[in-house]
């Protein structure tokens, strides 16, 4: 079995999407699931994990229509900033089975400080209680430095990093990723997503990943539609499985489907 665990769908008629426009034609569009699904089915992939697209409850609601059998979980979102209306709101999600964690672009806010804000911790902190997954979109350096902290803050906290927090390829220094990212995997509820990895050569970072958090803590993800701006989704998924074909079958297994069943809990599963 093959989960897809980082997906998207957006309409520009349903939500926002406030980092779409002019200035990125290559996404400025509507993107269906019907689109995606002929590309699922040739690389064997038979489950998605639909991540939230937009900081706007329509954004969610759009995931929530798509009544596609090979959607298994949602990452939806709520207001962190906004504890209460966050409590709310996850509550009313949940009656959705699908529904099992929550993310929000924090890589886009101007304050790459703001998950540690006190209203943002305690919105944390609802997602804790409620024993909800946590998709953390690391893109700087600042942002990776912060996994320590809300470890510490929310020890019962799961936490996926989405896409590797973009590591550095193609550039001649690999630091401070590579030793952020030591420290970010020492908690074993932090977990990762080899996911969003486009340039060369991505072997030195996926292998890294490997040896700080172990395929039972990473987890594949194509990364549609973004990936249609890096060659689409059959090649980015040539790409990874060349990065992973010397592992064993059962680290193959975890990453590709067994980590992401386990960590979002997906209903079917046993562990939902």
């Amino acid at each position: 079995m093959i989960i897809d665990a980082h997906q998207h769908v957006w309409d520009l008629e349903r939500s926002p999407y406030r980092w779409l426009g002019p200035q990125v034609p290559q996404w400025n569009r509507t993107f269906t699931f019907e689109e995606l699904r002929p590309q699922l089915v040739r690389n064997g992939v038979d489950a998605t994990v639909l991540v939230q697209s937009d900081d706007d409850d329509r954004d969610t609601d759009l995931m929530l229509e798509v009544a596609a059998s090979e959607v298994a979980a949602i990452v939806a979102y709520v207001p962190l900033d906004r504890p209460e209306r966050a409590a709310e709101r996850l509550e009313e999600l949940r009656k959705d089975p699908r529904v099992v964690g929550i993310r929000n672009l924090i890589h886009d806010l101007p304050d790459p400080d703001w998950i540690l804000r006190a209203d943002v911790d305690e919105g944390l902190g609802v997602l804790e209680d409620a024993g909800v997954t946590f998709d953390y979109v690391a893109v700087l350096p600042r942002h990776l430095e912060h996994v320590p902290t809300l470890s510490e803050r929310h020890p019962g906290l799961r936490i996926v990093i989405d896409h590797l927090a973009k590591p550095p390829i193609g550039e001649p220094d690999r630091e401070p990723w590579w030793s952020l990212i030591e420290t970010a995997a020492q908690n074993p509820l932090v977990y990762a997503k080899i996911s969003g990895l486009y340039g060369e050569p991505i072997q030195p970072y996926v292998d890294r990943a490997l040896e700080v958090f172990g395929p039972n803590r990473l987890m594949y993800g194509g990364d549609w539609p973004i990936s249609t701006a890096f060659g689409g989704y059959d090649r980015v998924f040539a790409s990874l499985s060349d990065a992973l074909a010397d592992l064993s079958d059962s680290d193959r297994d975890a990453i590709y489907s067994r980590t992401a069943r386990e960590f979002y809990r997906i209903p079917g599963t046993g562990l939902g």
